[in-house]
């Protein structure tokens, strides 16, 4: 099937109540077991990237293997550049195809900002891609990226004025997630999602997802979050999943047998969270490649 835009993806899941699990994938292992999950279940997929991972593998060798991986899937999948605060990256991945960027400019003031992520949301277009715009930092430092102090929640009127002046396709708000794994409950503020789809009916996103009880995703997916990102529990699962197999065949030296370990314990995290995100038998074929 050919690669979808970001837009067949979350419209439909937007409209429909569903979330689409974005995975942070690190390597072609992690890539092949969360298509691989999407196939099982006929869902639509969102490979998602850090630019950490960008710039390990290079932009042209990974979607090169995006590429490989997602045609000849039976379902719609989409790749998007995770938290990016650097414009010139944001540039290399559009030129080189990703179909959606999150410019990361809460760093910035508010201004600034949306000078910015405009100027994104019209370099985007000229590739055919769409842009993703938050405001407010997610707690946590994920991939390099991020602050372990929580940052400053802005009323829900400068979010809605922001997505207007920006023309962002989909926004991420601060409603109390964190990147990592929580040391405690997570206090949400899931109202602050109805609110904003209210006012301005976009897609949102749901950061720091890792965590979170079904019933919670459920809830903040009904309320509007359409896309949702999961790169803790992947790499939880990789990295664990790894230490189990050397630790239970200390003696053999089989990589091939070792990546399979790996790939399943992957692909069965995914399962488990496209479940319960509602994504299961809601492929369709993209509209636009």
């Amino acid at each position: 099937m050919p690669v979808a835009s970001f837009k067949d993806i979350l419209d439909p899941a937007f409209r429909e109540r569903y979330g689409v699990a974005a995975f942070n994938v690190v390597d072609g292992v992690s890539l092949q077991a969360v298509i691989g999950a999407a196939t099982e279940l006929d869902s639509p997929l969102i490979v998602q990237t850090s630019v950490k991972t960008v710039k390990s593998i290079g932009a042209k060798p990974l979607y090169a293997m995006f590429r490989s991986m997602a045609e000849p899937a039976p379902v719609p999948i989409t790749l998007h550049l995770d938290h990016c605060p650097e414009r010139e990256w944001a540039t290399t991945c559009l030129e080189t195809g990703w179909n959606s960027v999150l410019f990361d400019g809460s760093h910035l003031d508010i201004e600034e900002n949306t000078r910015q992520t405009a100027e994104v949301v019209e370099e985007a277009r000229g590739y055919g891609a769409d842009v993703e715009g938050e405001i407010e930092s997610v707690q946590g430092v994920e991939d390099d990226v991020g602050s372990a102090e929580a940052g400053l929640v802005h009323p829900v009127e400068v979010s809605v004025k922001f997505i207007e002046d920006t023309g962002v396709y989909a926004f991420a708000p601060a409603i109390g997630t964190a990147h990592g794994l929580y040391a405690g409950q997570p206090n949400l503020m899931p109202e602050r999602v109805t609110e904003m789809v209210e006012r301005r009916p976009i897609p949102m996103v749901l950061h720091g997802g890792t965590g979170l009880a079904p019933e919670q995703f459920q809830d903040l997916i009904a309320r509007g979050c359409a896309k949702v990102n999961i790169s803790t529990a992947l790499k939880i699962a990789f990295v664990d999943s790894h230490r189990e197999y050397l630790e239970a065949n200390p003696a053999k030296h089989d990589p091939p047998a070792l990546l399979r370990h790996v790939s399943e314990a992957v692909e069965a995290m995914a399962i488990e969270h496209m479940r319960i995100f509602g994504s299961a038998g809601k492929a369709r074929a993209p509209l636009t490649a």
